[in-house]
């Protein structure tokens, strides 16, 4: 309740700022109106008296000086100074939640698992005593859903909501929600509006029909309190990879670019994180990365004419997560290594060049691209120092948090490293918040 009614209070002073500022620039006007006002009145009067001397022959005309009417001085409005006090309360809400998590909390708050992986059931269909325990003792960055967990309406929507209110911190609730074969809940024994294959929307040419597309999905997995879908595919369908056919909205990088932005915007609106997946892009790639390593022979200048355009687009249009891939592309970091183990990939090309400051997260560390060569522990570690925010899904969890965790303690990897990913994480889970009680402007 205490944070309820403080972002209340950021709302009304966020309403109050941009009256302010509203009426600065009403101010402002008025100012430019009188002056210009005074000045032509001056001009005209002096035009009126030499012109009504002239005629009287009173004095040659070349002997007549005007008079400079000078505007009189009218004192500039005091402009004040502010601090965004968004952004401030944004950030102070941040640094308030960094400073109560324990070193322990932080490197748990890293990964998004499946409730399985914390709970040790085989099906996890409920979320009762067993969660509430496992998130007390792993203070889990998010929670991600398959239709093995779904059976009713009620029974997920309860599910999802106990999972929320048994985290001590904000926690995200996702779930892999494409359109077509690759949705979750459509494709379970809940009813909803089912959405096309993005091969399908995108062979109409119609952005609308993307935007119309995701908001639909958005607004059923608004319905049962997730918070982000692990969609929009963002590659592009370059090769006959089997995997990315019917996933991908097509073999054209502008049209690509366009659906995702569209795509986006229907998730956004209906309150829901979209992450855009999987860079630096899948569809160029032979072979599965689930079963076993997946290379792109690309070079860097390709990827920035093809690849990195639907990326870019969506990184401009407000992503807030982008999903790194299990793609091995050796003309770009040197070796075989998976992209989202790769620091080349994740901050000189993702970070620095594209420009992306949101948070990166792996796709599934469960993957044989992943566990045929690394175990869960190097992984997780190779991630965060590749520069990667979240790990997904590691196929041993308690392994990877140890081993995360054991190597900020020894030193292998600096807290403040995890911090930064924190404040990341943080920053777009409190802006969500703060988005939910932003009031209106009338």
């Amino acid at each position: 309740m205490k944070d309820e009614n403080r972002m209340l209070d950021l709302s009304r002073r966020q309403y109050r700022r941009k009256r302010r500022i509203r009426n600065q620039v009403i101010s402002y006007i008025s100012l430019l109106v009188i002056m210009v006002g005074l000045v032509g009145v001056g001009f005209l009067g002096n035009n009126y008296v030499a012109k009504k001397a002239m005629e009287k022959n009173t004095i040659p005309a070349e002997n007549i000086v005007e008079d400079v009417v000078e505007p009189p001085v009218v004192s500039e409005p005091e402009i004040v100074e502010e601090v965004d006090e968004q952004e401030q309360m944004l950030m102070e809400l941040v640094d308030s939640y960094l400073s109560q998590m324990t070193l322990e909390e932080k490197v748990a708050g890293l990964f998004m698992v499946t409730p399985e992986s914390i709970t040790g059931v085989d099906k996890a269909v409920i979320a009762g005593k067993g969660t509430q325990e496992a998130l007390n003792t792993y203070a889990v960055g998010g929670i991600i859903y398959f239709s093995k967990n779904i059976q009713s309406v009620d029974q997920f929507k309860k599910m999802v909501t106990n999972t929320k209110d048994f985290s001590k911190y904000p926690i995200f609730l996702g779930i892999d929600e494409e359109g077509g074969s690759v949705s979750r809940i459509a494709n379970s024994s809940i009813s909803v509006t089912k959405v096309a294959e993005p091969v399908e929307i995108g062979a109409t040419q119609d952005d609308n029909e993307a935007y119309e597309a995701y908001s639909t999905i958005g607004s059923y997995l608004k319905e049962y309190n997730l918070n982000v879908d692990f969609a929009p595919v963002a590659d592009i369908a370059t090769t006959n990879n089997e995997m990315f056919k019917k996933r991908a909205f097509g073999s054209d990088a502008t049209l690509v670019s366009t659906m995702i932005v569209a795509s986006m915007n229907g998730l956004h609106e209906q309150g829901i994180n979209a992450c855009l997946k999987h860079f630096p892009g899948h569809g160029s790639t032979e072979g599965d990365s689930h079963e076993g390593i997946s290379i792109t022979n690309r070079t860097i200048d390709e990827m920035r004419s093809n690849e990195f355009l639907p990326f870019t687009a969506g990184i401009s249009a407000g992503a807030n997560f982008v999903m790194v891939g299990q793609i091995s592309a050796p003309n770009v970091i040197g070796d075989n290594s998976p992209a989202s183990l790769s620091y080349t990939m994740i901050t000189n090309v993702l970070r620095n060049e594209l420009g992306f400051q949101g948070i990166v997260i792996t796709d599934s560390m469960s993957m044989a691209a992943i566990t045929d060569y690394y175990t869960s522990k190097e992984a997780s570690i190779k991630a965060i120092n590749a520069g990667a925010d979240m790990i997904l899904m590691p196929e041993n969890f308690k392994e990877a948090y140890q081993g995360l965790l054991d190597a900020v303690k020894d030193g292998t990897i600096t807290e403040e490293r995890i911090n930064e990913s924190i404040r990341r994480i943080y920053r777009v889970k409190c802006e969500s918040e703060m988005v939910l009680t932003i009031e209106p402007i009338e």
